[in-house]
């Protein structure tokens, strides 16, 4: 029964490495300079776009994942992005039910989750009731060197992000198309929570915590020309 329960144990965790392996890791530094939007600009379409999360217990399982909402614009110049900047609606934050089965967490539904997500233990939305991203870098993907999980990703951005007043640059890969009438990106890239302060379930040794530090984030932006 022990070796059943471990090659169990083993089997889970190859899955979940697996499903992780399909977002890329983000680099992080200190804030920059924001860059100016040359161009045309793109408006955000409030309903076709969303922020995507997730995020994991111990060891990788139990993921739970949402969307968040926000508006903001991006800039592109001769097909290649220039700038951008969105604010993000932290109120927004919305659990997909189908990540949470009361029956498996002491009767605690997705609606829990949101206001837990929402009050001082994470995002504590009273008090700061938006995030915001700014780009302060675009450079051309380069195949031989970069690596990623989006298919045909073609741009690596930089970007300030700030949640509740902290500021961190972060660098991911991402796929833009761009056209004389819309734009989307698409990018899909994990973010150490803690680098914005947000410590929740990280008490003492870090094999001891029970949610992870890491959150998957989805972008899925549309925008149209202005």
């Amino acid at each position: 029964m022990k070796k059943v329960f471990v090659l169990a144990v083993v089997a889970s965790a190859f899955i979940v490495s697996c499903q992780r392996a399909a977002s890329d890791q983000s680099t992080t530094s200190a804030p920059q300079e924001v860059a100016a939007e040359k161009g045309a600009t793109y408006t955000v379409n409030k309903e076709a776009s969303n922020v995507k999360w997730t995020g994991y217990h111990k060891g990788g399982l139990n993921p739970r994942f949402g969307i968040m909402k926000g508006e903001g614009t991006l800039s592109a110049e001769s097909g290649v992005i220039t700038g951008g900047s969105f604010l993000i609606d932290m109120n927004s934050v919305l659990t997909d039910a189908a990540s949470v089965d009361p029956a498996s967490s002491g009767g605690k539904t997705s609606a829990d989750l949101d206001l837990h997500l929402k009050n001082a233990d994470f995002f504590d939305v009273a008090k700061y009731p938006t995030a915001k991203f700014e780009i302060t870098s675009v450079k051309s993907f380069d195949a031989a060197t970069d690596k990623s999980a989006i298919a045909d990703a073609n741009f690596v951005i930089s970007g300030n992000l700030t949640i509740k007043e902290k500021t961190v640059n972060v660098t991911f890969p991402a796929k833009a198309v761009v056209s004389d009438t819309e734009i989307t990106l698409t990018s899909k890239f994990t973010i150490n929570r803690q680098d914005w302060g947000l410590v929740y379930g990280t008490d003492g040794d870090a094999k001891d915590w029970m949610i992870s530090q890491e959150i998957d984030i989805e972008l899925n932006i549309k925008g149209n020309k202005s």
